[in-house]
C-alpha cells in the first residue's frame, strides 16, 4: 500500500516499512508461566497462532497490535502500512461509530448516549469540489448533508478555529521578537506549528535544538477540537467525553496529531478529536456505498458558537496569503501594525529557488525590520534547517509545510484525474480557494465574544490552557533488535 503521509515522514530514517520483525520498538508484555516445561508454539492452516502447553490445552495466542500514540511515542519510524496504524482512525471505524448511534438512537428508549459533531476543513472542501465539479459552497453544504443522513448532530465549519490560530500565533510572534530584542535566544526565527509532519520530523529527527523555535500555538485542528469539547459541549450540557469530534482534514499526518498525548485529557478520558477523515477516505465511502453526492440536500453548516450574534451566514471563508491559512502573510502585517505602527502593509511574497520557497520582507523609512518567509516540502525543509544549523537564517518567521503547495495539496486530497499533475491540480485549489469570501481574525466577532465572555480575556490561562501545547524530543532508541546485521 502507498503511504500518503507527508513527504517529511518518508524520508530518511523515518520511511521504515514495519515488518514482523525488528523495526518496531514497541515493548510488549510477555506473560510467562510458572511451570519449567513451557509450551509449543504453531500456526494453524488459518494463520492463527496457537500455543500448546504442556497438557494438551491450546492457547489462541493475541496479535499485538500498534496504535497511532505508539508511533508517535517510537523514534523508529513512520510506517507505510496504514492499516495497522490507522485503525482507530479509518472510514470503517466512522462509518461504525454513526451507525452504533443509529441503532442507539432507535432503541426502545430512544435514547443515545453518543453526540457527534464534525468540524470541515475548507481545504478538505475544496478537493471535494474539484472532484465532483460543484463550487465550495455547494460542496460545503452537501457535505453537511451527508454527516446529518450519516447521524451527525452538528456539522461546523472551522473559520473560528483558523482565525484564533492566527491571532494566537501573531501575539506569540510579537511577544517573541520583543523578548529576542532584549537579547533572549532561541526565540527567533519563530517557526509555525500547524503541520503535524513538520512538527514530527523535528521532535524525532532534531529535537531539543529545534524545538525552542517552533510556535506553540496549537492548529486549527487542536483549537477547533479545544472549542468543541470544552465550550460547545458545556453549552449543551455535555461532558467532553459524550462528544464524538470527527474532523475533514487535507492529510493523514492530522490523524498523527490528533493522537497525540498532548491533546487527551486523562481525567475526563477525551480526545480533543476523536476521527480524522480526508477526501481520498470519503471519497472511497461514496464508491464504498454508491453515494451520489449531487443526490444529498444541501444543508447549510451551523453557527452555534455565537447564536447571540446576529446576520452571520454560514459560509465557507478562507483567509488572505498562502492557502495553508495564510500565516506568513497575517503575522507579518499584524506585526507590523503591533511593533512599527504601520497599518495596511503590502504584502509581497517572492519565490526564491523556486515557488515552494517564498520570502517577503517589511521596509519603514528605507530600513528593513522583518524578514518572512514560506517553506512548502521536504527539500526546502531540509534547506532551512541547515541555514539554522550554520546560523545563517535570515529570517524573524517561517510558514512550514511538510507538502509542496501547502495544504492544498496535502497528501489525503483526492489525486487527480484526467492525467493532471499534481501541482497543476493544487494550482486549481489555489484557484478555488481566492474565490470564497475571506475571513479577517481581528474583525471576527465570534472570536472577539468568545475572547471576552468564555475565555475572561486573551492573555488568560484559560486561553494559553486551549490555544497553546508543547513538544517533546524523541531521543533514538538504540536495541540490539533495531541493529540491521
Amino acid at each position: 500500500m502507498t503511504s500518503r503521509f507527508s513527504g517529511a515522514l518518508q524520508i530518511t530514517n523515518l520511511d521504515d516499512f514495519i515488518t514482523p520483525s525488528q523495526e518496531c520498538i514497541k515493548p510488549i508484555e510477555i506473560k510467562t508461566s510458572k511451570n519449567k516445561i513451557g509450551s509449543k508454539i504453531k500456526i494453524e492452516e488459518d494463520g492463527t497462532a496457537v500455543a500448546l502447553n504442556e497438557i494438551g490445552q491450546i492457547e489462541k495466542l493475541q496479535k499485538v497490535e500498534i496504535t497511532l500514540a505508539d508511533c508517535l511515542a517510537c523514534s523508529g519510524c513512520i510506517t507505510s502500512a496504514e492499516s495497522v496504524l490507522v485503525t482507530q482512525q479509518s472510514q470503517e471505524e466512522l462509518i461504525r461509530v454513526f451507525k452504533e448511534k443509529v441503532s442507539q438512537s432507535q432503541s426502545r428508549d430512544g435514547t443515545c448516549s453518543m453526540f457527534i459533531i464534525v468540524s470541515l476543513s475548507v481545504q478538505a472542501v475544496l478537493s471535494i469540489a474539484e472532484r465532483y465539479s460543484l463550487n465550495p459552497e455547494q460542496a460545503f453544504n452537501k457535505l453537511a448533508g451527508y454527516f446529518y443522513q450519516l447521524g451527525a448532530d452538528i456539522v461546523l465549519d472551522m473559520t473560528v478555529a483558523d482565525d484564533f490560530a492566527l491571532l494566537e500565533s501573531a501575539k506569540e510572534f510579537v511577544e517573541r521578537y520583543k523578548i529576542a530584542k532584549g537579547g533572549m535566544k532561541n526565540q527567533l526565527p519563530m517557526l509555525s506549528s500547524s503541520c503535524p509532519g513538520w512538527v514530527c520530523y523535528a521532535e524525532k529527527t532534531h529535537g531539543n535544538w529545534i524545538l525552542p523555535y517552533l510556535s506553540v500555538t496549537k492548529s486549527p485542528q487542536q483549537i477547533m477540537g479545544s472549542l468543541v469539547k470544552y465550550h460547545l459541549a458545556e453549552t449543551m450540557g455535555l461532558s467532553p467525553e459524550q462528544v464524538y469530534h470527527v474532523t475533514l482534514m487535507p492529510c493523514y499526518d492530522k490523524k498523527l496529531e490528533a493522537s497525540r498525548e498532548d491533546f487527551y485529557n486523562s481525567d475526563k478520558k477525551a480526545k480533543d478529536v476523536d476521527c480524522v477523515i480526508t477526501p481520498i477516505e470519503l471519497e472511497q465511502i461514496f464508491n464504498e456505498y454508491s453515494v451520489i453526492i449531487n443526490e444529498i440536500n444541501e444543508i447549510e453548516v451551523q453557527k452555534p458558537f455565537v447564536s447571540q450574534i446576529e446576520n452571520l451566514k454560514s459560509k465557507l471563508y478562507g483567509h488572505s496569503g498562502s492557502g495553508s491559512g495564510g500565516y506568513a502573510e497575517f503575522i507579518l502585517c499584524y506585526a507590523a501594525k503591533h511593533l512599527f505602527d504601520e497599518a495596511d502593509v503590502a504584502v509581497a511574497f517572492k519565490s526564491l529557488r523556486n515557488p515552494d520557497f517564498q520570502e517577503a520582507v517589511f521596509q519603514k523609512d528605507g530600513q528593513t525590520f522583518l524578514t518572512f518567509a514560506i517553506v512548502n516540502g521536504f527539500r526546502n525543509i531540509q534547506n532551512l534547517v541547515q541555514k539554522l544549523k550554520r546560523g545563517k537564517c535570515p529570517y524573524d518567521y517561517v510558514e512550514v509545510m511538510a507538502c509542496p503547495c501547502g495544504c492544498l495539496n496535502g497528501g489525503a486530497q483526492i489525486r487527480p484525474l484526467n492525467n493532471i499533475q499534481p501541482r497543476e491540480l493544487a494550482m486549481k485549489l489555489d484557484s478555488l480557494y481566492r474565490e470564497i469570501p475571506q475571513s479577517n481574525p481581528e474583525e471576527n466577532p465570534v472570536v472577539q465574544t468568545l475572547y471576552k465572555n468564555w475565555l475572561g480575556g486573551e492573555y488568560t490561562d484559560k486561553a494559553l490552557a486551549y490555544f497553546h501545547t508543547q513538544y517533546h524530543e524523541i531521543k533514538k532508541v538504540d536495541t540490539a533488535l533495531a541493529i540491521k546485521w
